[in-house]
């Protein structure tokens, strides 16, 4: 069989698998609603039957494994908060029937020209009780300790610094861009650790105006969550790869985050705060470069300039001094690269 045959067996198989967990789930015929696909190989398909309507997950193996999903639903789930409810599964296939929460993104609403200071501070509020609550990290998901935070951000030098310089970074380079990082690692506060969603922002947040807070914020795409500092989830809803927000405004949103948890030292939170929006920042740098290159997703390189300007905006801080030391001496035309990479 040829690569052509047997690529046209696989969808066949996987179509047929498909077809066959719907009708064991009692939704055969359902009308179906492909949704547009994200990043990832998972795709979902909206069913509807009368007035009922459910969510399918196809998240084919070995690229996808929907196990963590219904853990992490599951455990939010028992804490009160609102992530879809898994009302059917197929582990091994990886296929879910879900729960739909529609599509009231706060993406889409904000595009809609409903007011961001109502869907933040939902979303604030939420993310706040979240963090609060004194059962939030008893669950069995890995720690985001440093290594996985440089394991991470290695995805700058794997995939933008090849870009920009024209070739692959030497090892030696590579070490020093470890101590410099680890270096900052160093000087993390020890937050009390909790539940970290990883991929917290206005598309992965649905509004559901029925139920009160913290339940009328449905979570989405929270597969990935580890247990780590709880300014990451802060910093990715108000520091998003994708939207814009004003400076006063993410001010205002901190100062509610704090409201909610007066025990919070607001200096120890600020500094992981400013660490791990960098982390991320040069993370997203490298996956959005990914994405355009290997992938032939161009159209996440429009986010790059603000994306960017972030980072610059981090490492301007003196705990970055290592990390701005090794830019200056093994990339030194870093702050004037173009910031969208338009070549790729």
């Amino acid at each position: 069989m040829n690569a052509v045959d047997e690529l046209a067996h696989q969808i066949e198989t996987r179509q047929w698998a498909l077809d066959r967990f719907i009708e064991e789930s009692g939704w055969e015929s359902a009308l179906r609603f492909p949704l547009q696909a994200d990043a990832s190989f998972r795709r979902y398909i909206r069913l509807k039957k009368g007035k009922e309507t459910r969510m399918l997950m196809d998240a084919p193996p070995p690229t996808e494994d929907v196990k963590p999903f219904v853990k992490i639903a599951t455990h939010l789930n028992q804490l009160g908060f609102s992530a879809p409810k898994i009302l059917a599964q197929d582990l091994d296939r990886g296929f879910l029937m879900l729960e739909d929460f529609g599509d009231a993104t706060f993406t889409q609403l904000l595009n809609q020209g409903m007011g961001e200071s109502v869907l933040y501070e939902a979303a604030v509020d939420a993310l706040a009780k979240l963090h609060e609550h004194s059962n939030n990290a008893e669950v069995d998901i890995p720690s985001y300790d440093s290594q996985a935070l440089l394991d991470e951000v290695d995805l700058f030098i794997d995939w933008y610094w090849p870009e920009v310089m024209g070739a692959p970074i030497t090892d030696a380079k590579r070490d020093e861009f470890h101590l410099a990082w680890e270096a900052i690692f160093e000087q993390q506060p020890a937050l009390a650790p909790c539940i970290v969603l990883r991929d917290f922002h206005v598309d992965n947040i649905m509004l559901l105006p029925n139920r009160t807070n913290p339940e009328n914020c449905g979570l989405l795409d929270f597969q990935d969550a580890l247990i780590g500092s709880p300014a990451y989830d802060v910093t990715s809803l108000l520091e998003d790869a994708r939207r814009d927000i004003s400076d006063e405004f993410r001010l205002s949103m901190l100062e509610r985050y704090f409201d909610v948890r007066p025990s919070l030292d607001p200096e120890e939170f600020m500094l992981s705060y400013r660490i791990l929006s960098a982390q991320r920042h040069m993370k997203i740098v490298g996956i959005f470069t990914r994405l355009a290159r290997r992938d032939g997703k161009q159209h996440y390189l429009k986010h790059m300039n603000r994306v960017m300007k972030y980072l610059h905006q981090h490492l301007q801080h003196p705990i970055f001094l290592p990390l701005e030391s090794w830019l200056k001496r093994n990339m030194p035309q870093y702050e004037t690269i173009p910031y969208a990479l338009s070549v790729i």
